[in-house]
């Protein structure tokens, strides 16, 4: 149990350092493009923080641990919500455009519908990762198509040389590849040594793992003021989870997938999205405050304590 534990550790420590220099990199070529703060949050820092959760979902999908993959991917979007997002507002009010809540909240919800299709019976078919896929590739197109660039620069995203830039890129992503993969056998190991199944290890300890990116760089974007990288990143990181990361066990490994995906944990998550987009429309001020950032975590805690009690055995 000892060497399972610190690989799971190490692995995360890989993943959170890697993912920082990642999005680093990323964001600062994408700014010498010229395009805006929020395209950036929904592409390049929502790929970067996403790429934790696409790196584990191979890995455990490689090593015929699907349901570890699943659990990740809808762990992490009720992460993003109720712990990255409740613990941001709590810090700073978060502003939302209306522009962001017209053009990419419906994505969200699509892609959230059509997860869920694809979990309703239980069985994940390479059919099913090709249609998360081919609406992947939409929302790319969507996203760049309908993008205004900012009227002012982003100064929250540090300004790199081409080279140096990409050769951050290479050496973070084979960081976080190594790291997903101890992560991964880390987390199994654990699972099996405790009993525990490998759909809610990979809803809790590695889903929270994962969303860590997410929470650091939301509440760093928040101090800056640069709140399209907050709303932004949060909405972005659950499209891609939905279109990118659990696709990856249906091409790779299809088969059956835990139950209680489908029947708890994702009615879960569609609760919270659901609720994420009528806070967002209905916001007199047009911000995410206090008060529903309180509720969202208090939501989170109330959702891992009926976890912890309705999931604690193997299945």
């Amino acid at each position: 149990m000892l060497v399972p534990l610190i690989l799971v550790l190490a692995g995360l420590v890989g993943l959170l350092w890697s993912a920082d220099r990642f999005v680093g990199a990323a964001a600062a070529t994408a700014c010498r493009a010229g395009v805006s703060t929020l395209l950036v949050g929904m592409t390049v820092v929502s790929i970067g923080t996403s790429a934790p959760e696409i790196a584990v979902s191979v890995m455990a999908a490689a090593d015929g641990a699907p349901d570890l993959a699943v659990g990740n991917a809808l762990g992490s979007n009720i992460a993003n919500i109720g712990l990255v997002l409740g613990i941001t507002a709590l810090v700073v009010p978060v502003p939302v455009p209306f522009s962001m809540v017209r053009r990419e909240l419906p994505l969200l919800l699509g892609a959230t519908g059509l997860a869920g299709y694809a979990l309703a019976n239980g069985h994940l078919d390479r059919l099913d990762g090709a249609l998360l896929v081919l609406l992947l590739i939409f929302s790319l197109w969507w996203l760049i198509r309908a993008d205004t660039p900012d009227s002012h620069p982003n100064e929250s995203i540090p300004g790199m040389p081409l080279g140096q830039a990409v050769s951050w890129l290479v050496i973070s992503l084979v960081i976080m590849l190594a790291s997903s993969r101890a992560l991964v056998w880390g987390a199994s190991e654990l699972a099996r040594g405790l009993g525990i199944s490998e759909l809610v290890i990979g809803l809790t300890v590695v889903a929270i793992g994962t969303s860590l990116p997410e929470l650091a760089a939301c509440i760093v974007s928040a101090l800056k003021r640069q709140h399209g990288l907050v709303i932004g990143n949060v909405i972005g990181s659950n499209l891609f989870n939905m279109l990118a990361v659990v696709p990856i066990p249906a091409l790779l490994a299809p088969g059956a997938s835990d139950p209680a995906a489908g029947g708890r944990d994702y009615p879960v998550m569609l609760a919270l999205t659901l609720g994420l987009g009528a806070l967002l429309l209905w916001q007199r001020r047009g911000r995410v405050g206090r008060l529903a950032g309180a509720v969202l975590l208090a939501s989170y805690l109330i959702y891992l304590a009926w976890l912890g009690m309705s999931g604690t055995t193997a299945t």
